[in-house]
């Protein structure tokens, strides 16, 4: 049997897959063309989860990475990286005037000015549960919704959309990163029962993980066919229509930042795959479908290495490729750190983790 950390065939090929979508390292591109991504997070009480995402973003290879947060939290995160642009733009209770009687939409203003220059945004990682804040986040999904920008909802960001799921039903440009706890009061509010999705003492690996198979699926088709990244000790990953496993070697120590460096790398990906999908480096090949399709015409997609690929399956491939990377730079830091390891030890492993499991697309003017 084959040590956990080699890579397995069918992981080769869906990276294969995931290898078409990364911008290739070209002098012809400018600042900003291979990605644009703001996390929307940080508060005096959380400063790190924000820092984390937005660093293994700029660290897996986007161009410029924002953090939007309150203004208590601006001056630590701007003081751990010069390398991020951060803005003070999200009001909390302490900074309005009358916290019970607020315009949301008149606050979210300034943060809504900037979507124009986005690509991507990340939201909740370090956000806190402020409920001004709240309001004012919930106003910016909106707008982002009706620009049809991608996001990826972490932490109390899912919060807001556990409280007001209507604001992603049916949204197909979005991935939720939940864990167990989260996952499950998701599917409470929605009415979809997952009390068995991890199963007994005395159910083996693979009857748990099909059951949180069916469990992501449920929920996943409860939001309209939202994007779920179920985290746990297999990532699960549905669409609604198709489900796939990430059973990647990670590290065994769980601690807490090691979900940001997962948001940051999707905020990347989704990125790339909005470049891919914009024909940044390549006009040549025939137009992408993005018709929505039965999870078999994806799967046979995936399968049989069509050259240009659907949205709706570079989105899969977009949340397997955060979820491996993250995976994978969980699994080198801990060989290094073992049971001292924390999440900054995740960010230096980010772009070996890439070389090791996707690596430079062809045409890249790269030499490694």
């Amino acid at each position: 049997m084959e040590p956990a950390h080699q890579i397995t065939s069918s992981s080769k090929l869906l990276f294969s897959q995931v290898r078409k979508i990364v911008p290739p390292m070209l002098e012809r591109f400018h600042k900003g063309q291979l990605g644009r991504v703001a996390v929307i997070g940080g508060c005096a009480d959380y400063t790190g989860a924000p820092y984390f995402s937005a660093i293994a973003s700029a660290k897996l290879g986007c161009d410029m990475s924002h953090v939007l947060c309150e203004r208590s939290a601006a001056q630590v995160i701007k003081g751990y990286s010069p390398n991020l642009m951060v803005h003070p733009l999200l009001p909390s209770v302490d900074t309005v005037k009358d916290p019970k009687s607020i315009d949301a939409p008149a606050l979210a203003s300034p943060i809504i000015s900037m979507l124009s220059r986005l690509h991507v945004l990340v939201i909740g990682p370090g956000l806190g549960r402020d409920p001004v804040t709240l309001d004012v986040v919930a106003e910016v999904i909106k707008e982002a919704r009706s620009r049809s920008i991608p996001f990826v909802l972490d932490a109390d960001g899912l919060l807001i959309i556990t409280e007001k799921p209507s604001l992603i039903k049916g949204y197909k440009e979005c991935i939720l990163t939940p864990n167990v706890v989260e996952f499950s009061r998701l599917a409470k509010a929605l009415g979809v029962k997952v009390s068995s999705q991890t199963g007994t003492s005395k159910e083996n690996g693979d009857d748990k993980t099909s059951k949180g198979s069916n469990a992501c699926e449920q929920l996943s088709n409860a939001l309209g066919g939202v994007t779920i990244l179920q985290k746990g000790p297999k990532d699960i990953i549905s669409n609604g229509l198709t489900c796939i496993v990430n059973d990647i070697q990670g590290g065994l120590k769980r601690s807490g930042g090691q979900g940001d460096t997962l948001t940051g790398s999707l905020g990347t990906f989704l990125a790339w795959r909005a470049a891919y999908h914009d024909r940044l480096w390549d006009s040549q090949e025939r137009d992408s479908r993005v018709e929505a399709r039965t999870g078999v015409e994806v799967q046979a997609e995936l399968d049989s290495g069509d050259k240009r690929l659907s949205k709706s399956t570079t989105l899969l491939l977009a949340a397997w490729a955060g979820s491996s990377i993250t995976r994978e730079s969980s699994r080198r830091a801990f060989e290094m750190k073992g049971r001292s390891m924390q999440a900054s030890d995740l960010t230096d492993e980010v772009h070996g983790s890439f070389l090791r499991l996707i690596g430079e697309p062809e045409g890249s003017q790269v030499h490694l």
